[in-house]
């Protein structure tokens, strides 16, 4: 079963290769041969695994974290197949660094000169953001006929947040909402791109890197060089794609004061509005006035709180107060349900919730007290969850920091590149900064930071479990 689907991910993989070969045709470049030769590799191997006949399409969690993981993986392997060929990226961890960056939509590069690449690599490049935003597995629920749970146990193991629900009584159905939401909010952005004059091929790709929150830019400076009108755009849309999914799709059934009263999305969009103040309000000395130290604020904190990592300023250079408020932002991330990384929102609220029933538990040690959430009571499966969630966050955090130790790069830098690779950022502070990148690191180093950020897509669990030797046992 696990090989019938990721057979099944391949054949979407060869399926997604041909539009860089259809921009390769229409600027008329080589590099489109390598992208269908690669595009038949796939779809070859594709088949080969999905031709065995299956005895049943049912399977549990343990088998969903396990084919979520691996699908991952050798979606990331034959996706950098085509950098190492075109000889864009030469050497094979550098090209798997910046596949993974892409599919895991952190937008971390170890390239020095985005504007060398040809355009299908770049469309290439970018479009790995709008596949990995979403989910490609969320895409193959929509068209592969499982049974059973078989179609959540995929679900919850790649869609980010402490708890996952369906939209619709069929998990299938569930996908095609979220593919709707996801491809024509797309769409809008690319309207109100080229209203504002962006050329076709940059508002494409800028709307990948946006909608799945990842940040590849097709230009050496990301977005600094766009008009003030496209930055606010971009910053409109990277504040939306933040938002939990199942907001715009209650939205979307007129139910209206229950999606307001998602906690999670007005605290999100509370913290984005203090941050944004206080960031413009340190910015004074820097920017010519308080409109444009505003404006460059609600950018980089939509862009980072979103985990998407577009720039339109190097903020590396930008007072203490406003960097430390920056990598605060890169932990609580975006909300659960959305396409951004972090640790997420909701948890922040459960975790507070947790430590005022704690603290009235000392108070009241007879009294009994349950959590809540948007009127909902908070089961302890949740909680747990989000405790062990949150040790082996700190746990991956404290070892992939260590071991970056040993390039004898200085502590902030490797600090916050595990905190922009773990978080699926993309650019930290110092050497790793918005007008860096990662080319600095040591090959094992980028292995590390490889890791962390397909653990941070997959939210820990599923990767940790290929380690654990149970999870092997009657396969």
């Amino acid at each position: 079963m696990i090989r019938y689907i990721i057979g099944w991910i391949l054949i979407l993989e060869a399926a997604f290769l041909s539009l860089p070969c259809i921009v390769a045709a229409i600027y008329q470049e080589t590099d489109g041969w390598v992208y269908a030769a690669v595009l038949l590799v796939c779809l070859t191997c594709g088949l080969l695994l999905k031709r065995t006949k299956i005895q049943t399409k049912i399977f549990f969690a343990r088998e969903g974290l396990v084919t979520v993981s691996l699908s991952w993986i050798v979606l990331s392997i034959f996706g950098s197949l085509p950098f190492i060929f075109t000889g864009a990226i030469s050497n094979p961890v550098d090209a798997l660094f910046e596949t993974v960056s892409g599919f895991t939509t952190t937008g971390a590069s170890i390239l020095t000169d985005v504007e060398a690449l040809s355009h299908c690599n770049l469309f290439w490049r970018s479009f790995t953001h709008w596949i990995g935003g979403m989910g490609v597995l969320v895409f193959m629920l929509a068209l592969l006929p499982l049974t059973g749970g078989s179609h959540m146990n995929l679900l919850k193991a790649e869609s980010p947040g402490p708890s996952v629900s369906k939209l619709a009584p069929k998990v299938q159905t569930t996908a095609k909402i979220l593919y709707k939401i996801y491809i024509a909010m797309t769409l809008i952005q690319i309207v109100f791109l080229l209203i504002g004059k962006m050329p076709l091929f940059d508002a494409l790709t800028t709307s990948f890197g946006s909608a799945g929150t990842g940040g590849f830019g097709i230009k050496n400076d990301s977005m600094a060089s766009y008009s003030p009108y496209l930055q606010n755009v971009v910053t409109i849309f990277m504040i939306l794609f933040g938002v939990n999914f199942n907001f715009y799709f209650l939205l979307l059934h007129k139910k209206f004061r229950q999606a307001f009263h998602f906690s999670e999305v007005r605290l999100y969009i509370g913290i984005i509005l203090a941050a944004t103040a206080t960031i413009a309000l340190s910015l004074g000395n820097i920017y010519d006035n308080f409109l444009e130290a505003l404006h460059h604020s609600a950018f980089q904190v939509a862009s980072i709180i979103t985990t998407t990592g577009f720039a339109t300023t190097d903020f590396n250079l930008w007072p203490e107060v406003s960097r430390t408020i920056l990598v605060m932002l890169m932990f609580i991330g975006a909300c659960a349900g959305s396409t951004g990384g972090g640790i997420k929102v909701s948890r922040f609220i459960i975790l507070m919730k947790a430590l005022v029933k704690e603290l009235h538990q000392y108070i009241h040690p007879k009294g009994i007290k349950t959590i809540h959430i948007d009127g909902h009571t908070l089961g302890h499966e949740v909680l747990r969850s989000v405790n062990v969630f949150l040790f082996a966050y700190v746990l991956i955090f404290a070892a992939s920091s260590l071991l970056l130790t040993f390039d004898g790069k200085d502590l902030i830098t490797n600090f916050t590149a595990v905190a922009a690779t773990l978080n699926n950022v993309g650019p930290g502070l110092e050497l790793v900064g918005p007008s860096s990148n990662f080319s600095c690191f040591s090959m094992f180093s980028k292995l590390v930071l490889t890791f962390d950020m397909l653990a941070g897509r997959l939210e820990i669990f599923p990767l940790l479990l290929l380690f654990v030797r149970d999870t092997w046992k009657k396969f």
